[in-house]
Parts: structure tokens; sequence; C-alpha cells
């Protein structure tokens, strides 16, 4: 793995669930680590500014609080650039990256609903000239990544019960602050109930509530695990006819840390189960890979393995 201080690592790997909800989250956290909360918010605010970490906040379950599918574009060497731009000029795409396939510029795309989610991809299409493949999500088996950064893979957990009644209208605010990250001072919950106008112990109590529900599915550090020296990372698609099987075995294996089911698109591209695998050599991931092969429940399943290019040239992370 890139150097990285062992207390910083400590941090990382202690954090990236379970963010305390107390008024004084990074001095909870000093006390835990033996840091003092200044030194906490000093390492936290130097390693996003090293692009170690996207933020501090809440990762939000896929369509519940909006709409969001993957997306895929084939797009010529020589118009990566010029078409990555159009696809980062929406403000639903945070990132596109690069992946060695024929499809080979995808990217996560968010909006408030499906009606806003189908003009941005037409936008996309149009500005490109470009078709585009639109794989929506059908059901997670694993959506956490907060995966640790040392020691060997470990399975990661479960499918967690989501109680989509518990939204409230209301919610999406406060979800999509979170979203953006929680302002790294000494009491961050009261600096964002201060902008949505609301109370600190409101604040707090809501989003343990989202958390509970499993609308929020995980509040902590989120890192930027390329930055960190997992460079190998493969999107594994596999061609199978029903998920319900298969999905829950791949998601239990130790070193795939994202497990879910897409919508195939009949004729184009049929792989209806995708993994992740974030590793930090070839070697390890396709190691990782041989075990998933070898599942009873994916026996003779036709796959591929999409890594991000060598000497990546991503318009961003992988």
């Amino acid at each position: 793995m890139h150097r990285i201080d062992p207390i910083d690592l400590t941090l990382l790997d202690s954090f990236q669930r379970d963010l305390p909800l107390v008024s004084r989250p990074f001095a909870a956290i000093g006390l835990r680590l033996e840091l003092e909360e200044a030194e906490v918010i000093d390492r936290l605010s130097r390693m996003g500014a090293a692009g170690r970490i996207a933020r501090v906040g809440g990762t939000v379950r896929p369509n519940t609080a909006g709409a969001s599918t993957l997306a895929a574009l084939v797009v010529p060497e020589h118009r990566i650039e010029e078409v990555a731009a159009h696809v980062g000029a929406e403000p639903g795409v945070n990132h596109s990256y690069l992946r060695e396939a024929d499809w080979n510029l995808w990217f996560v795309a968010t909006a408030p609903d499906v009606a806003a989610l189908a003009a941005m991809l037409a936008r996309i299409e149009a500005a490109s000239g470009l078709p585009l493949l639109d794989l929506r999500l059908v059901r997670p088996f694993n959506i956490d990544l907060g995966f640790p950064l040392s020691g060997r893979p470990v399975a990661m957990p479960g499918g967690r019960r989501v109680d989509p009644a518990v939204l409230h209208a209301d919610d999406r605010p406060l979800l999509d602050a979170l979203s953006k990250g929680l302002d790294l001072t000494s009491r961050p919950y009261a600096a964002l109930a201060l902008r949505l106008g609301r109370k600190e112990g409101a604040v707090m109590a809501r989003i343990a509530d989202l958390l509970a529900a499993g609308i929020l599915t995980r509040l902590g550090v989120i890192v930027r695990h390329r930055a960190l020296g997992f460079t190998a990372n493969a999107m594994v698609v596999w061609n199978v006819a029903d998920a319900s099987e298969a999905g829950p075995a791949l998601a239990a294996l130790p070193g795939v840390t994202l497990a879910y089911e897409r919508r195939p698109v009949p004729g184009i591209w049929p792989y209806r189960l995708y993994s992740m695998i974030h590793a930090r050599t070839r070697p390890e991931a396709m190691g990782v890979l041989a075990i998933a092969r070898a599942l009873p429940a994916l026996a003779g399943a036709a796959h591929r393995t999409l890594f991000p290019p060598a000497a990546s040239s991503s318009p961003a992370p992988a």
C-alpha cells in the first residue's frame, strides 16, 4: 500500500463507519485513539487535501431518496477527455472512470427522481453523440464499501434490513448534506443543523433513525481507495439467469467488496450480477476471482473482468 502514517491508517480503519453520534465526534474519536480533538480534525483535513479521503459523512442507499444508475459509453481513445468533460459537467455525476473494455467510460448518475435521471442521461447521449448503457439497480447484496485497509481480506457485512417507510419528505436536504460531507469542525452536527435550520439534537436523532432503517448505509470516513494503493480494482460482471443464490454467495466472499444485481440490456449487455474486488495488485485481485469462480452458485457462469488501465489516464479515480 502507498505509504501512510500508522496513526492515519488506524483512524481510517477504525472509523469508516460508526462515526460517533455525539456533539463533538472528533473529540470522541480522539479519546479512542489517544489524540487531541484538534489533531483528529487536522489529520482528516490533511488526508482530504491529499485526496486520500473523499469526505467524512454518509452513504445513502441507492434509489431510496432519489434515482440512480450505473452507466457506460464506448468512447474512441481520442475523445476520452472531451466526453469525460461532458459527463462530468452534469451535477449528478461526481466522477467518471476508465475500464479496459469496449464500454470503457463508466460513471454513476444520480438525480432527484426517475424523470430527472432520464433527462440527464439523454443530455449526455446528445452531447457525446454516443449510445449509452443504462444499468439500473435491481437489488443490492452488499453495498458497504468500508473494508479494512490493512491485513487480509475479510467478508463484508451482510445485507441489512431496509425500512423505506422511515424516510420523510424533508429528509432529502439532510441526506444530500451528508453525501457531500460534514464540516471538519469541533461540532459538525451543530454546523449542519444551522445550515438546515434545525436543532443539533434533532439532526443527530434523525441520522440515527436513518442509519437504523438502512436508508443511510454508513456514517464515517469515506476513503479514496486508489489514492491509498488499491489500484487494481476489478469490476467483475457475471451472466447468470437468476442472482438469488449467486449474489449472497458472492457478497459473503472475503475480498469481494461490493455485490449487486443490475438490469441487463438484451442483445448488448447480458450481465446481471456485479461484483467489485479492491486490490493492490492484479494477481491479488485474480486470486479472489479464482475463489469466486469456484463457488457452486457460479459454476459455469460466463463473466468479464474489467480493470482500470494499468497506467491509468482516467478522468477521475477508478
